[in-house]
């Protein structure tokens, strides 16, 4: 390991350089020019367009969202009603075709008893 060498004495450390300066004071920030009538009209153009443009992407978004679950409900509400009057019908067709069935067999048993 090497030895660590002793502070040289003639290096100026940070706080003697800065003894040694005045302190500057701050440049003022330059005076942003007044826009022109024709500026004010293109950055008014350009708020209004991006906050239409927030706006409508919101609006978009709640009325998809609004819609979506009207819809829900309006289609499980006529699914119901669908299943309800296809089951009914199915009923009533199985319940005939049992009924002829058991008729024609039973006809068919009287003519083999004959």
């Amino acid at each position: 390991m090497s030895h660590a060498h002793p502070f040289d004495a003639s290096i100026p450390v940070l706080t003697e350089v800065l003894d040694g300066v005045p302190a500057a004071a701050p440049a003022p920030a330059p005076a942003a020019p007044e826009p022109q009538p024709a500026e004010w009209e293109a950055l008014q153009r350009q708020l209004s367009e991006r906050i239409l443009q927030q706006l409508q992407s919101r609006v978009d978004f709640v009325l998809e969202q609004r819609i979506r679950d009207s819809m829900e409900e309006v289609l499980s509400h006529a699914l119901r009603g669908l299943t309800d009057e296809i089951r009914g019908g199915l009923h009533d067709t199985l319940s005939r075709i049992v009924t002829r069935a058991v008729a024609q067999e039973l006809t068919h048993l009287q003519a083999l008893k004959k």
